[in-house]
């Protein structure tokens, strides 16, 4: 309750100051934000594609908010997104099998690829204490120009070499009766999977042992190692179920969203699954609907552009200072604190005053 309140108040801070914001340059805030969210929201193929736009980052806001509630400060979502991306584009192009076997191949590589590209930051902080900051955002990088060289080496597309290959419809995460249903919106079953794996990590966090042992290696280390927990061995599985989380978000990505893969683009959701994490307080349930609230915000910022005279970083500033209240979320309950107790100390003189 009290990580929703904290959340609640930096979104509330973030809308307030973009809004001033506004009225500084001159414009009306509340017309801003009616064409924001009508941008997001005003028929059903917009709110479609607002969801589509949210699903990735469901991901690799749970990849981030996993990492964190373990100990562990994973950078690395974009360059897992790419790979995970890339392994899921390859057998999309090249296997030959029923639709239904294919998309749970597709997804499986998918995770596989961006867990493998997490396992040299967490075995390098397992085995020599490299930190983990350092090593996933230079993995980044290494991504990036993987992909620069394979996908023209080997994926090359027929009229463009700086995008692979179209993937074939029995290839993508679209299917009939959800286009149909949002007015022939992008959004696509990467949204299903998003949602089963929301609970699938809750579940893993709050009831299982191995959620336990990965959350005392996270609060401390030490203590966890003298407790007889296989402390390394959980650092290394900790970074390659984020990593996984950060592969499937490079699926929805690039076999839902778009079907083909780009060079020359570091995925920008891997930074703001970042921002999600921080504002969802690192839960699961918080995570999704912390997606879906950056989605909206996204999927609105060209509509509220095109209708006014608002420019579309405006967006972007609200964004980065709801990440700044939540950041600051210490802050933020010391005051709450501080309004209870006084709240309490006024109530208690009253009592007194009453019984004298």
């Amino acid at each position: 309750m009290r990580n929703t309140i904290i959340s609640l108040i930096a979104v509330l801070m973030g809308l307030v100051a973009g809004g001033l914001l506004m009225l500084f340059i001159g414009s009306n805030p509340i017309e801003g934000y009616t064409y924001l969210f009508q941008g997001a929201m005003k028929n059903i193929a917009r709110l479609g594609d607002t969801l589509a736009t949210a699903t990735p980052l469901v991901f690799t806001g749970l990849s981030v908010a996993f990492a964190f509630r373990t100990g562990l400060f994973n950078i690395g979502a974009s360059g897992q997104m790419l790979i995970g991306g890339l392994f899921a584009t390859a057998i999309g192009l090249t296997l030959d099998v029923s639709r239904p076997l294919l998309l749970i191949i597709m997804i499986f590589a998918g995770f596989l690829g961006g867990a493998l590209w997490a396992f040299i930051p967490g075995l390098l902080k397992a085995k020599f204490n490299v930190h983990e900051v350092v090593s996933t955002i230079m993995m980044n990088w290494v991504a990036y120009w993987t992909i620069y060289y394979v996908v023209p080496g080997y994926l090359k597309g027929e009229f463009l070499e700086t995008e692979s290959k179209k993937l074939p419809d029995a290839a993508t995460l679209r299917v009939n009766f959800l286009t149909e249903m949002f007015d022939g919106s992008y959004i696509n079953l990467g949204l299903f999977l998003a949602v089963i794996s929301v609970i699938f990590i809750s579940f893993i966090i709050n009831k299982t042992t191995l959620g336990f042992e990965l959350k005392a290696v996270g609060f401390n280390r030490h203590a966890a190692e003298y407790a007889g927990m296989r402390v390394n061995r959980n650092i290394i599985l900790s970074m390659l179920i984020s990593g996984g989380l950060a592969g499937l978000a490079g699926v929805a990505q690039y076999t839902g969203n778009a079907t083909s893969l780009q060079i020359g683009v570091l995925p920008s959701q891997g930074f703001d699954g970042i921002a999600v994490a921080l504002l969802g307080a690192n839960t699961p349930l918080g995570v999704f609907f912390a997606a879906i609230f950056f989605g909206i915000l996204y999927s609105g910022t060209g509509f509220m552009n095109a209708m006014t005279e608002i420019p579309p970083e405006i967006a972007n500033t609200i964004i980065a200072i709801i990440i700044y209240f939540a950041a600051t979320s210490i802050l933020i309950e010391r005051l709450l604190n501080k309004f209870r107790k006084r709240r309490v100390e006024d109530n208690g003189v009253a009592v007194k005053k009453e019984e004298v």
